[in-house]
């Protein structure tokens, strides 16, 4: 079995993590191409080392000198390195880095150091080969990546690799120069290794253990996922629960590599295991009718009415287009015969709802537009649900058992989640409400 393993940033803040992921690594010969990140957070005011990065080319691009922060970045690296008793260059490296600050580099090159300088640190801790990101993953200059030369360059070097490390979250442009993926992208660069390399699974490695059936925050101890679909997980990532780069999952995805969450500090835990729906046999999810539960507070609804509208033609696109000329994004239009609602984050249009009512009024042609704010979307999730009929019914009594009034409701074609509006004050007890009566 080959497996590739990414490892976050709190995986790596410091030698203590270094440790754990050496021990992990060194348990199972056949995790043999490792994604590492930058350093995270060792306690809960200190600093990511990317941040450090960004605050550095800041520096550089307003003239400020950066050399107090750079230090701190170096003495980070240094300490590691020095715990561990290792004999990474990293005097030659920072020397390196500081002449090509001095040269007003890309801003692209500074922040991709953190993943480069631990990747060189793990590697000479493993005694294993170092891939450079920028010599495996290439992007197009419109920033998409050439699948056809990452795939021959990747397989080429590490193909005869019997345990590599590459750092995540850059690549770079047919020129040379570094190109960074958003935030977070060191899980693409293992979900794109997992891909061209074949791997059977892709384990990505962080500081929580795996997925859980709801916010912690709101249920007192929920339940851990053990296995979910990777369209369960869309569903619930949609809503906020994920510890994953939603573009991560595509690669892998398409390949039908599972994704295997795991916890660095108890590497012994299962986690949480992303599978193919046509993976999810009779035992998936425990018996549990759904997989998790997850929401997001403050939306608006724009609640539109005119009699006669079901023989009117055209009319919700006219709607729409009030929205797209100012470039909202809606998120649900759930309908009836005579009117529609749509129903977006109250964010995005804060400061320029009356002017919306207004539109939608003359574009409608109708008086009647009503908004509607504060309120909270919580979806239900799970692929056992279109074959288990009284669904709907158990999740509506637990609401109302609470007192709990429903302001929309809204189920997908697939039939895998429920998605119900409640207002913002009872968020947190629609959640435990559902939880309580679907989760055992």
């Amino acid at each position: 079995m080959l497996k590739v393993a990414k490892f976050g940033g709190t995986s790596l803040a410091d030698a203590k993590q270094f440790k754990k992921v050496h021990d992990i690594l060194c348990n199972d010969e056949e995790r043999r191409y490792v994604v590492v990140s930058a350093p995270g957070k060792r306690f809960k005011d200190d600093n990511k080392i990317t941040d450090l990065l960004y605050l550095t080319y800041a520096h550089i691009k307003y003239s400020v000198p950066y050399g107090s922060i750079l230090k701190v970045i170096e003495d980070r690296f240094n300490q590691i390195k020095n715990e561990l008793n290792i004999n990474t260059d990293l005097e030659g490296e920072f020397k390196t880095i500081r002449e090509n600050l001095d040269k007003k580099c890309e801003e692209d090159y500074i922040v991709s150091r953190g993943e480069y300088l631990c990747a060189l640190l793990m590697s000479d801790y493993l005694n294993c080969d170092f891939v450079d990101a920028k010599d495996v993953i290439f992007f197009n200059y419109d920033d998409t990546i050439n699948k056809e030369k990452t795939h021959k360059k990747l397989s080429e070097l590490l193909a005869n690799s019997n345990k590599a490390i590459i750092p995540g979250f850059y690549g770079s442009y047919p020129d040379g120069s570094i190109k960074t993926f958003s935030r977070g992208g060191s899980d693409i660069t293992g979900a794109i290794v997992s891909n061209v390399m074949g791997a059977d699974i892709y384990e990505n490695w962080t500081d929580v253990s795996g997925f859980l059936t709801a916010d912690p925050k709101i249920v007192e101890n929920p339940k851990q996922i053990k296995h979910i679909t990777y369209r369960e997980l869309r569903e619930l990532s949609y809503m906020g629960a994920s510890v994953l780069h939603e573009e991560a999952v595509f690669p892998v995805r398409q390949a039908g590599i599972p994704i295997n969450i795991k916890n660095t500090n108890e590497p012994e835990n299962p986690g949480t295991l992303i599978i193919r729906d046509d993976q999810a046999g009779e035992d998936y999810a425990d018996g549990d009718i759904i997989t998790g539960i997850a929401g997001k507070k403050d939306f608006s609804f724009f609640h539109i009415h005119k009699e006669h509208m079901a023989n009117e033609v055209g009319i919700i696109k006219k709607a729409l287009e009030v929205f797209e000329e100012r470039g909202i994004s809606i998120d649900h239009i759930p309908s009836g015969i005579d009117s529609f609602t749509i129903v977006l984050p109250s964010n995005s249009v804060e400061k320029v709802s009356h002017q919306i009512v207004e539109e939608l009024k003359e574009k409608c042609k109708t008086e009647n537009v009503q908004v509607y704010r504060h309120i909270s979307l919580i979806t239900t999730v799970g692929i056992k649900m279109a074959y288990r009929p009284g669904v709907s019914a158990k999740l509506f009594t637990a609401l109302g058992s609470k007192n709990i009034n429903i302001r929309m409701i809204d189920q997908g074609s697939s039939e895998i989640n429920i998605i119900v509006a409640v207002e913002d004050k009872d968020f947190e007890e629609a959640i435990r409400a559902i939880y309580d009566a679907f989760i055992k």
